[in-house]
């Protein structure tokens, strides 16, 4: 159990290639005012201990539901995530969206219960309320972290850059696994990783890549759901992911020639229906925005063209402003040349 927890962290390192690699930002001519670095630590610790006690109830809810139970409960995390968006960001749930999400919600439910139920064996009632608790509370806190994370993004870090992404999810990461190695250690159960490795199928060598390879691909998930909610929104992110959920029989049946029944069928067709509903909503969203800003720019037009048409005025009354007082000038210039020449004559006379 806590070795699935570290392992949805452990591949941090990894977030570091492409944080090396990003070329830096030009600074701007009006550079947003500095964040106290203590705020910013403290964002990484919370974000990091939260995300460890979701990783954390997720191990707990696979490890006493069956597959099809726990695919069924995680996707009310979807519905969670428009509530928490409702309340902390203000999200606009229109009709449209409110659609699309019932649709999503029931399309990852129907691959859910196309699943053969594997019920797990030894399992008490008790353990049973456990897992579903469990995983009930992690989809409602995964809901509630990305709500919060497009939150600080918006409030509190500035900068809009891909470096920000990367930072947040390197050390987040870093304190998720950090804590859940801690835990790890404290239970006691890496006594029997050993036994682990030595009774897997293809030996420990095969463990050792699969453990690497799950911790790369959760990094890689995780970065594309915090650039989703950094770019976009958490409800959009969340909705992205309940669509993979959806359509991954299709990856199945090309990878490993599963069986697609009618029911995945129609959950792939309603999941692409509502996750297309939510794009023209967003295209809608769009276009009143770019109308907005047009109709601006054409009032400001409006506003400037007088003043405009005010400047060829003035500049016409200073010309002839400017002509009287030349020609003024040089009236008296002759006046005074005529005065200078007649006493002259006088004088020869």
């Amino acid at each position: 159990m806590c070795v699935a927890t570290v392992v949805q962290t452990a591949g941090f390192p990894i977030l570091c290639i492409p944080l090396i690699l990003t070329p830096p930002t030009a600074k701007s001519s009006d550079p947003p005012d500095p964040v106290p670095k203590k705020l910013i630590i403290l964002n990484y610790l919370c974000f990091g201990v939260l995300l460890a006690g979701i990783n954390l109830l997720h191990a707990v809810g696979l490890l006493y539901l069956s597959a099809s139970t726990y695919s069924l409960i995680g996707s009310t995390q979807l519905f969670f995530n428009a509530m928490f968006a409702l309340a902390i960001n203000s999200q606009k749930i229109t009709p449209i969206i409110l659609n699309s999400l019932i649709i999503l919600t029931f399309s990852a439910a129907l691959v859910a219960a196309d699943q053969v139920p594997d019920e797990r064996a030894g399992v008490t009632k008790v353990e049973y309320a456990i897992g579903v608790l469990c995983t009930l509370s992690a989809s409602a806190v995964y809901a509630l972290w990305l709500c919060l994370m497009q939150l600080v993004f918006q409030k509190v870090f500035n900068a809009k850059t891909f470096t920000a992404v990367m930072k947040m999810q390197l050390y987040t990461s870093l304190v998720a696994a950090a804590v859940s190695t801690i835990g790890l250690f404290a239970t006691g159960q890496w006594r029997n990783l050993g036994g682990e490795m030595r009774n897997f199928n293809t030996g420990p060598a095969s463990y050792i890549m699969t453990l690497v390879w799950t911790a790369i691909s959760w990094q890689v998930c995780s970065v594309s759901v915090v650039s989703l909610v950094f770019l976009v929104s958490s409800l959009f992110s969340n909705a992205i992911v309940i669509v993979a959920l959806a359509v991954a029989p299709i990856a199945s049946l090309i990878v490993f020639h599963d069986r697609l029944s009618v029911v995945k069928g129609i959950a792939i067709l309603q999941a692409l229906w509502g996750f297309s509903t939510y794009l023209y909503q967003n295209y809608r969203d769009d276009c009143r925005v770019r109308s907005q800003i047009r109709m601006q720019k054409q009032m400001q037009t409006k506003k400037q063209a007088p003043a405009l048409a005010a400047v060829p005025a003035q500049t016409q009354t200073q010309t002839q402003t400017l002509k009287v007082a030349l020609t003024q000038t040089d009236v008296g210039e002759t006046s005074q040349d005529s005065h200078c020449i007649v006493p002259i004559e006088q004088a020869n006379q």
